[in-house]
């Protein structure tokens, strides 16, 4: 049997995506900037792709930018903003617990001379509202934070800090990164008190290398590439129309029957953390309930390294991840896990388990059958 369990790191292209991709691809093929039917017709795929995400945040279509995935999305939202708005003032704001697309960036940005505050988060990985309050000040142009953390599922409270920080300083700017909750969750940007929003396609059933930004009208923000002219001169470069047209397609599809699937990651959520307990040695990291996110659980398995445990379920066809999937090129402790105080012991024996509208309580069942033998066997070995 197969369990894939690491749907944080990516997604099974839905069909429905990848035969709309295939047609775009083989058939209408055509440069969205060419003049011609063929342009046109690609142009057409752009503007209903646009169409299909911004009516899952209730925006307008201008407000949609198309990137490379959530990465560049990132970047371009912490470096354009700082730069267009660094008049006003030199500090940025984000959390210990961010992805590093986020957090390189910002030592990025602090070689350029901005001056950074790092949040601190709580044992369950959420962020501390007073000190978010405290830190908030006349020179403080931008504040971005995870909507879900990437490792724990930690949803954080976006809606409440955005009301503090645009109270404390209305000209400051909030940036969200909704990778892992764009999907997961219903979000209406201008409700949140969102200026900026990161998306990626490949963690809602879309393909890679395609994701958003959403930009609220009238942010300032320049470019960090250089080129043509496509998309109001913010992101240049051909547009990727088979990649766009299968993420607004993914985009449509995320939202439909919504509540269903939500209900349905939350029960193999429960299920897989009541049975997850049983096991000797298990230490579930953060919250599990529906103040958590649905599709994702971290777990400590005491006296066992978290590589050795990832490659013996994979011996067993079940696929999980050892922390962000975007850092495992480069193993080391989890600065989030580091950052919330977890025990050393802790930090080197977590492994993420993500799921999606796909996983089935079978799945989850062989998983943990697995676990029961595995764990206690490595724990003897590592003492011996």
């Amino acid at each position: 049997m197969e369990a894939y369990l690491d749907n944080s790191a990516t997604t099974k292209c839905s069909e429905t995506v990848k035969d709309l991709m295939m047609k775009v691809l083989i058939s209408d093929y055509g440069n969205a900037s060419s003049m011609h039917m063929k342009g046109v017709e690609a142009e057409r795929y752009i503007k209903t792709a646009a169409s299909q995400i911004a009516k899952t945040l209730r925006c307008s279509e201008k407000e949609i930018i198309f990137t490379s995935g959530g990465t560049e999305s990132n970047n371009l939202a912490l470096i354009g903003a700082a730069m267009a708005n660094r008049r006003a003032g030199m500090h940025l704001i984000t959390t210990s617990v961010e992805h590093p697309s986020v957090k390189n960036t910002m030592l990025f940005l602090e070689e350029q001379g901005f001056r950074i505050t790092y949040l601190k988060a709580d044992r369950d990985g959420i962020l501390d509202l007073e000190q978010l309050k405290e830190a908030v000040c006349e020179d403080t142009i931008l504040v971005s934070m995870m909507m879900v953390n990437n490792e724990m599922g930690a949803a954080e409270p976006i809606e409440e800090a955005a009301e503090i920080i645009h109270k404390k300083n209305p000209k400051t700017l909030v940036h969200v990164d909704a990778i892992q909750a764009y999907g997961k969750y219903k979000i209406v940007p201008k409700r949140l008190g969102i200026d900026l929003m990161s998306v990626s396609g490949h963690k809602i059933h879309g393909p890679k290398g395609i994701g958003f930004l959403y930009i609220r009208e009238n942010t300032k923000i320049k470019p960090i590439s250089f080129g043509g002219g496509q998309q109001r001169d913010l992101r240049p470069g051909t547009l990727n129309t088979p990649g766009i047209a299968g993420l607004g397609l993914a985009a449509q599809e995320a939202y439909e029957d919504f509540d269903e699937k939500i209900d349905h990651l939350y029960k193999i959520k429960q299920q897989f953390v009541q049975g997850v307990q049983a096991v000797e040695g298990a230490v579930v990291n953060g919250k599990t309930g529906r103040d958590s996110a649905p599709q994702i659980v971290s777990v400590s398995f005491k006296g066992v390294r978290s590589e050795v445990l990832l490659h013996a379920l994979e011996d067993c066809g079940i696929y999980v991840s050892a922390g962000s999937a975007c850092a495992s090129n480069h193993p080391s402790v989890s600065s989030t896990l580091q950052s919330i105080g977890l025990p050393r012991e802790l930090q080197e024996s977590a492994i993420r388990f993500s799921f999606s509208i796909h996983t089935q309580p079978e799945e989850i069942t062989y998983t943990l059958k697995e676990l029961s033998k595995l764990v206690p066997m490595l724990q003897r070995y590592r003492r011996h």
